[in-house]
């Protein structure tokens, strides 16, 4: 629906609001509201946080007061119509006297969904629907909702680092073992700027969690932070896959873990699990998947006699852990180990204008690859992003907002709560 230029505005500075509530709303999305009194004045604004409770639009209706009545509210999501740790948002606008509301989106609730707008309309109160690049916008800040409420696990991002040649890291050398904690990133230099790098930090303060594989601790030691200094409700949870349980003791992770890291595995030997978990550090094992790649000398892949944790069994354990996005930064065999069991929903990978060339360096995925061009990968609707001289592709393996799964009605929260649809 077109809106005019003054809603336009408005609606702008919601979609702001919300953004404010990044890595403080979730499980919940992030949601901005804007009240104009009957002049077209602003009256009053909010940004919702999960601890504070209230709901964009209550805070923005209270600010507000009495010069809500007759005005209009802008917000970049449907107001919620049902009962979760708060009384339904709709309700509090008819209460408010308010009589337009003008949302960015409808809510990607399946159980909800659509009903806020029909409460509304239904109680008087002109309803319209933002499109284009407004919803586009709405749309993307909260994609990780979307997937989540629809199907319990987060949404997976698949990041990178490579050459222009696809290549991740230069042949494994000499000087690389498992005890050389560090040696490989240090000795071997970044591959991309460092612009691109710090924009690597905004990625990490988005998600709720971030997920390597063993190897790359044991290459490069890293901490696996959320170094933006931006606020978070919760830390970003630091995953590591290592389906033999070999995380070294005075790996960095294990040194700051503060139950902020936990590890996947397939087979834990106890005394090392006990030593794990006596520093902060969370142990799981998951199902198996058969199939394994490792790489040997000089980067050539080969099959490993050792089973990895199951990639959706992990998704699925995410979920159960109220974790909505997922970062994965990987390491070549995490990387196809996500993308070979369709968990990753999108893309977002960084180059850099090099080119490393040979068999030996390390690709962006090592495993058995798709053996044919039609069943390879395919990411749509790409947007390029330029990093001084880098620039990166993000797109999509699979719409977050598509339902895929059957649907059913949102289950209760560990808390005992229903998932709220704002």
């Amino acid at each position: 629906m077109s809106i005019s230029v003054q809603d336009e505005k408005h609606l702008r500075a919601a979609l702001e609001l919300a953004r404010e509530g990044i890595a403080l709303c979730s499980p919940n999305p992030a949601v901005g509201a804007v009240i104009t009194d009957k002049d077209g004045n602003i009256g009053g604004t909010g940004s919702h946080r999960y601890e504070g409770r209230k709901h964009a639009e209550v805070l923005a209706i209270e600010q507000a007061g009495s010069r809500a009545k007759g005005g209009t509210l802008y917000l970049n999501l449907e107001p919620c119509s049902h009962t979760g740790r708060t009384g339904p948002c709709t309700s509090a606008v008819f209460d408010a006297g308010i009589k337009r509301v003008v949302a960015a989106m409808p809510d990607p609730n399946p159980a909800v969904g659509g009903r806020g707008f029909e409460q509304l309309r239904g109680a008087g109160v002109v309803v319209e629907v933002a499109d284009g690049e407004l919803r586009a916008e709405a749309r993307r800040l909260n994609e990780s909702f979307a997937k989540f409420i629809q199907h319990r696990t987060p949404l997976v991002t698949l990041k990178a680092g490579m050459t222009l040649d696809g290549k991740i890291a230069p042949p494994p050398g000499e000087q690389d073992s498992p005890t050389a904690l560090g040696i490989a990133g240090a000795s071997m230099g970044w591959i991309t700027s460092e612009e691109a790098r710090a924009h690597v930090q905004t990625l990490r303060h988005e998600s709720d969690a971030i997920l390597v594989g063993v190897g790359t601790i044991v290459a490069d030691d890293p901490l696996l932070t959320d170094r933006t200094e931006l606020p978070r409700r919760r830390p970003l949870l630091r995953i590591i896959v290592d389906s033999r349980l070999r995380l070294p003791l005075e790996s960095r992770v294990v040194k700051t873990a503060k139950d902020d890291v936990i590890v996947f595995c397939g087979f834990a030997e106890e005394s090392h699990k006990r030593e794990l978990e006596s520093r902060g550090v969370r142990v799981e094992q998951l199902p198996l998947y058969p199939a394994s790649w490792a790489l040997a000398a000089g980067g050539r892949p080969v099959k490993s006699s050792d089973s990895r944790p199951d990639m959706r069994s992990l998704a699925k354990r995410l979920g159960e852990m109220e974790i909505t996005s997922l970062l994965v930064e990987g390491g070549a065999m995490i990387n196809w180990a996500a993308l070979s069991s369709e968990i990753v929903d999108k893309v977002f990978l960084y180059y850099s204008p090099k080119i490393l060339a040979g068999t030996g360096a390390v690709p962006s995925a090592t495993g058995e690859g798709f053996r044919r061009m039609n069943e390879a990968a395919h990411v749509k609707n790409l947007t390029l992003h330029r990093f001084g001289e880098d620039f990166a592709v993000e797109g999509y393996l699979k719409d977050p907002y598509e339902a895929r799964l059957q649907v059913v009605p949102a289950p209760e929260s560990r808390t005992g709560q229903i998932y709220e649809g704002v």
